[in-house]
């Protein structure tokens, strides 16, 4: 890597010369509330060094943003230059009011039609002149670098979900890849039977757990951590051109619309012997998908009723019911339901 200060007047210009470059499909992922920019605008105003700017430096010298999508679209935002996913210059961002610096409320960049409270020209020009640490990674580097960086950088306790994350890095790997998984998770038979919040519909916990299917049916966990064992097994996918996607893709969309037809919305609660009730369970939804990839050609349309029979009986299974509850571990469990799902779903 190389790094060095670089003024915000001098990244706006970057931007504006397409000279730096933010991937369309993360601009989905800047979701900072207004409060949240407006503390950012205020921090450069007061002088308090803000963290360094990932690039990744292109073969033809393009810079990719890799880690940082918040803050300079924020100041992008602010100044009137962010440019939507279609191109388009959004409105500028209008500022809020904060406990240190009230008088920030109303105020905007440029003066508007609707809005005169401007930001004074000596501001602007300490806001131009503000320096931000660019952090470059160089075009020699492993073209995986930036994948590592973008990772490790937003894990752990980051704004992002780790799905999110993950989608991020399939954008940088196999853009390909990317959508076919959308596609996936967008399968209406599949959205009918999980049964989770608008919440973690946002944070795209639907493409995790379509990535969850295909990690479970195709790569050994060996105790890894499950967020880990999920990012590994998608970079697998990306990379792997023997992978058949068209095929997966049959057999995913055939399964769900069994399941579909079987139990709709309930196919991954708990069944207490007269209906499925609760909210979605991991450990369902591992052991049955599991269970019916193994068993793929031994179940059709007319098996529907035996198919919901099987799932309402799974509830009295003691090897089920030991490693199944929202309070299970997936490191251990997960070894556990793959033999249990492929042995129980076997047509009889």
């Amino acid at each position: 890597t190389d790094s060095y200060p670089m003024s915000l007047g001098e990244m706006i210009n970057l931007y504006k010369n397409n000279e730096i470059f933010i991937n369309p499909d993360f601009q989905r992922y800047y979701r900072w509330t207004p409060h949240q920019k407006t503390k950012f605008v205020e921090s450069i105003l007061l002088g308090i060094p803000t963290p360094s700017i990932f690039v990744y430096q292109r073969e033809d010298g393009i810079w990719e943003l890799v880690d940082g999508l918040q803050r300079i679209s924020t100041i992008l935002e602010f100044t009137g230059n962010l440019r939507n996913q279609d191109g388009e210059v959004k409105p500028p961002l209008i500022l809020e009011g904060t406990k240190m610096v009230p008088g920030l409320k109303g105020i905007v960049w440029e003066e508007t039609e609707d809005n005169t409270l401007t930001l004074p020209d000596p501001l602007k020009l300490h806001f131009k002149r503000s320096k931000i640490k660019i952090e470059i990674i160089q075009k020699e580097s492993d073209i995986n670098a930036k994948f590592e960086v973008f990772e490790r950088l937003n894990t752990g306790g980051s704004f992002l979900s780790f799905q999110e994350v993950r989608n991020c890095l399939l954008i940088m790997v196999n853009k390909d890849v990317y959508n076919w998984l959308c596609k996936l998770a967008k399968n209406q038979d599949f959205q009918d039977c999980l049964s989770i919040t608008d919440r973690l519909l946002q944070e795209r916990y639907d493409m995790e757990l379509a990535l969850r299917y295909l990690a479970i049916t195709h790569f050994p966990l060996y105790r890894r951590d499950v967020n880990e064992y999920l990012t590994d097994s998608l970079m697998e996918i990306s990379k792997n051109i023997d992978f058949n996607l068209e095929g997966e893709k049959l057999k995913f969309d055939k399964i769900f619309n069994l399941l579909n037809l079987a139990a709709g919305d309930g196919t991954f609660k708990k069944f207490d012997g007269s209906r499925f009730k609760g909210k979605f369970l991991e450990s369902a939804y591992e052991a049955i998908t599991v269970g019916l990839f193994e068993n793929f050609d031994q179940w059709d349309h007319e098996d529907v009723n035996l198919l919901r029979s099987k799932i309402e009986k799974m509830w009295i299974e003691e090897d089920f019911t030991s490693n199944s509850g929202s309070g299970s571990n997936a490191q251990t469990r997960i070894p556990r339901l793959i033999p249990f799902g492929q042995n129980y779903f076997r047509h009889e």
